[in-house]
């Protein structure tokens, strides 16, 4: 009962809940019935109307299955190879999976301006650019290790970060994601907004049932210019990673993982934006601790669980 109180949060950040959406019955009503309704003579149409969804689906695997004839140079006719070149050639083109920074803070120009807004100190700052230029970066634009040369560097201070995320279940069908960081900024004429997000923080094999992601805190989405290559930017996110109790595995009270804020002086981690995933969703459980909810979203027992 305690996650009823959730579904109005879970549905203002990602929409409809899955799990009790009508969304699927009703698009299946449309494609099965009402469209082997409409060329039907109105009378018994029920059996016109599984014998037309019948056509359509042999119609439908007729190419896939002569597509991997045509591969091996089978002996097929010219009219199957023109109608082949046809079908193949009207398949939709690759959605664009860049994920987009926008919201641009006018009063954030350097390090030092994002240190004084953010309220992380310039050694921690220093030590994460570092780290994080050392790892992820190749040689040529790695960013300088000096710190007066970073203090300098030109900085843009973001709010929202667009990651498109495969809808559940689909293989070519994306949603948008609108993971926003305001830091001490107000949203909405209410307080400040710093969204949960999924962080790839390992392989599949570390953290247990999370299977290689990490919950963590957004706290600021930067654009870094690398001054010696006016095309060079880094755009980077930094968060408040959290870590998994119990290695990650289920709690036998109710088999949802519990994750908490660091023990160790790493609680600002600068991560590039490629390795966030998407929004997560968080159920506070106690002080400084959380539940990865896996209740009202079928994505996350999907990916996560």
């Amino acid at each position: 009962m305690h996650l009823l109180s959730h579904f109005c949060d879970h549905i203002r950040q990602f929409g409809n809940i899955p799990m009790y959406s009508t969304e699927i019955g009703e698009l299946a009503h449309k494609t099965q019935i009402k469209e082997g309704w409409r060329p039907s003579n109105k009378n018994h149409a029920a059996r016109q109307i599984v014998h037309s969804y019948g056509r359509q689906h042999a119609i439908r695997m007729r190419p896939l299955n002569l597509q991997p004839l045509k591969t091996r140079c089978a002996d097929l006719s010219p009219d199957v190879l023109k109608h082949l070149d046809r079908t193949t050639s009207t398949v939709s083109p690759l959605v664009n999976c860049r994920r987009i920074l926008k919201g641009r803070q006018g009063d954030v120009s350097n390090i030092v301006d994002f240190s004084r807004i953010s309220g992380v100190s310039l050694e921690i700052i220093y030590r994460e650019l570092i780290r994080y230029s050392r790892h992820n970066l190749p040689i040529a634009h790695s960013l300088p290790e000096d710190h007066a040369t970073l203090r300098s560097l030109p900085i843009e201070l973001l709010t929202k970060l667009e990651v498109p995320v495969l809808t559940f279940q689909e293989a070519d069908v994306y949603e948008i994601h609108r993971a926003r960081s305001t830091g001490t900024l107000h949203f909405r004429n209410k307080g400040s907004l710093n969204d949960s997000v999924w962080i790839q923080a390992g392989t599949e094999e570390m953290y247990g049932a999370l299977r290689g992601c990490l919950p963590a805190k957004l706290v600021a989405l930067l654009n870094i210019r690398d001054p010696r290559s006016a095309h060079t930017v880094c755009r980077v996110a930094g968060v408040q990673l959290l870590t998994p109790v119990n290695s990650g595995h289920l709690s036998d009270l109710h088999d949802l993982v519990t994750v908490q804020m660091r023990e160790d002086t790493r609680g600002f981690t600068i991560v590039d934006i490629g390795t966030i995933l998407g929004l997560a969703h968080l159920i506070p459980e106690e002080d400084r601790r959380w539940l990865v909810n896996s209740r009202i979203d079928l994505r996350t027992v999907n990916v996560v669980y």
